[in-house]
């Protein structure tokens, strides 16, 4: 993990010291504790005093699968792509429907994210009736880019 982080293919190599030790990441001296649990009810929220948990994962993306979490301690879990029950919110355009009771929410998909700020702005001034759009964007880390052996017989 430390050497994952210390040498990102993205963002090159960190300038600064980076260290793994006792289940702990350690960044120039800050120490992140690191969690390996497939249950997050499993992982101590309450004992670190963590109070927001952003659920990114890709495993917990309902309110029913992200319970786990508030009965590990947490007041609010914000889903980081979209659900399929839980509220989302896009920021300039729905946020202000948000309220204090919710526990559970969802930030939308990023594709959401792009589109609806612009959606917003054409159709306050010109009334949308209906629309359709294309995304395109590089591969994620759940899709291969060359065939291998797979769950499914699409691969």
């Amino acid at each position: 993990m430390a050497y994952l982080f210390e040498y990102d293919s993205t963002h090159e190599h960190f300038n600064g010291e980076v260290s793994f030790k006792d289940k702990k990441l350690i960044v120039n001296g800050q120490e992140i504790s690191v969690f390996n649990e497939e249950e997050p009810s499993k992982i101590p929220w309450n004992q670190l005093d963590v109070e927001y948990v952003i659920e990114s994962t890709g495993l917990f993306t309902t309110i029913d699968k992200c319970q786990s979490h508030l009965q590990a301690g947490v007041k609010k879990v914000l889903i980081a792509e979209s659900s399929a029950d839980a509220p989302m919110f896009v920021m300039g355009v729905n946020e202000h429907t948000y309220t204090e009771n919710e526990t559970i929410l969802s930030n939308a998909s990023s594709t959401t994210n792009c589109l609806a700020s612009l959606v917003k702005v054409i159709h306050e001034k010109f009334d949308i009736i209906e629309g359709l759009m294309t995304t395109v964007h590089s591969y994620t880390a759940m899709q291969k880019t060359v065939d291998g052996p797979s769950k499914t017989v699409f691969n």
